[in-house]
């Protein structure tokens, strides 16, 4: 990256900022902010399905397994059954 994320930090990468400001405090550096205005259009809706919790033990072993949280693991799954029924 040629230019940096960040005016304060000066950082190329969201990592080097996240270091930047775990040593550093917003507070000496107010002055050199400016407002911004953004928005943000959440559209994601969180359901909630009760589940054995034998079954979520193994759930829980398997998203482990593969790097992943039991939600993400579970909407995959959810996902491929979905388009498999569809097709």
């Amino acid at each position: 990256m040629a230019r940096s994320k960040s005016s304060i930090s000066k950082a190329r990468t969201y990592e080097e900022m996240g270091e930047f400001w775990d040593t550093h405090d917003l507070a000496d550096y107010w002055e050199q902010t400016k407002p911004v205005e953004f928005t943000v259009d959440i559209k994601s809706e969180s359901v909630y399905y009760s589940l054995e919790s034998s079954l979520d033990r193994k759930i829980q072993d398997i998203a482990r397994n593969h790097g992943v949280s039991s939600e993400t693991l579970l909407n995959l799954w959810v996902q491929e059954h979905l388009q498999k029924e569809v097709a």
